[in-house]
């Protein structure tokens, strides 16, 4: 008897302007076709443009009026998270959407970024992190909903205060789970912060549980020749049935939080089934590792010093709309 699979209604996002990043395939892939399904216009920041090519046909296939947009972005690279930021301040769109979503995860050896952070810290995190400062004019103009996606790996271990940057006894999987606490820390405090300077901006946060998504495949450029051991188990469990997802019900967590009406700030939305690892997507308890707004606090500040970022509370005026942004280029 075949599986009957959660899914949700997306509210008609016509007008308005989303940004996922790592959309080039797996889940963000599929949350661009999501967005982009409902009327959404979609930019698709994207490393590799060979593969944002294939993906942008991909949803094409099966929306052929989708209005989607490449654009070159290297999370590993702050010089290249700023580029992004000044094209799309250049195209001066308000951006009502965005959704941090690319992640690298526990390669075998310890790597960096182009600015010498543990590739993990600094990819998951800081990318992010330094991706929303460069972006927050366009978010502030477009009372834009933030969602990140985080791991149920937040759950996990802690922050490596005293060696952010596992310089001196690398763990791939603690490595991991700090990156993405870091992360859920930030969106956290971002939506403090919004609150509290009036950005209009409403920070949530997501996870997609267990599903068989390319993060534990082969990647070579991480050196990981093959698939690993685990990406091969969740494969065979997640065809069966068994505790997980598929790549289509594990985007649903951070589709609900991005848009629906009745997702809110601060919160943190997940699979509801048996340990949060599958099923339909819900509000859940956040991770106790979430739960110090002095942590939250200090991996700001900390986060503003490595990328040379900043969040002033009278951050200048909104953009106004204009005429040169994706809206009026020819979309992919």
């Amino acid at each position: 008897m075949s599986r009957t699979r959660p899914d949700i209604t997306v509210t008609d996002l016509s007008g308005k302007l989303a940004v996922v990043t790592g959309a080039s395939d797996g889940v963000g892939l599929g949350l661009a076709g999501r967005l982009a399904a409902a009327g959404a216009e979609v930019v698709m920041p994207v490393r590799n443009p060979r593969k944002g090519e294939a993906a942008v046909a991909r949803i094409k296939q099966r929306h052929p009026e989708a209005a989607l947009y490449l654009r070159e972005l290297d999370l590993s690279s702050l010089d290249s998270v700023a580029a992004l930021g000044a094209t799309l301040r250049g195209e001066n769109r308000p951006i009502h959407i965005l959704i941090n979503n690319a992640g690298v995860m526990t390669p075998p050896d310890r790597q960096t970024t182009a600015d010498g952070f543990e590739l993990q810290f600094g990819s998951n995190h800081l990318g992010h992190f330094a991706l929303v400062a460069h972006l927050l004019p366009l978010l502030r103009a477009g009372r834009a909903r933030v969602t990140s996606q985080l791991s149920i790996s937040a759950n996990e271990n802690a922050i490596n205060w005293d060696d952010l940057n596992w310089e001196r006894s690398y763990h791939g999987r603690r490595a991991y789970s700090q990156s993405k606490i870091a992360l859920g820390l930030f969106a956290l405090e971002l939506d403090r912060r919004s609150q509290a300077a009036g950005w209009g901006i409403t920070s949530n946060l997501a996870h997609p549980g267990i599903a068989p998504t390319s993060l534990l495949a082969a990647r070579p450029e991480i050196s990981r020749p093959t698939d690993t051991a685990g990406v091969r188990l969740i494969r065979a469990l997640s065809r069966r049935g068994i505790l997980t997802g598929t790549v289509e019900t594990a985007l649903l967590p951070a589709l609900l939080a991005a848009t629906s009406p009745d997702a809110h700030g601060a919160r943190l939305y997940g699979p509801s089934g048996l340990g949060h690892l599958s099923g339909a997507p819900a509000e859940q308890a956040l991770y106790s590792r979430l739960h110090s707004e002095d942590d939250a606090t200090r991996i700001w500040q900390i986060s503003e010093n490595l990328t040379h970022t900043t969040f002033p509370a009278d951050e200048g005026a909104r953009p106004a709309l204009g005429s040169t942004g994706p809206g009026n280029r020819r979309p992919q």
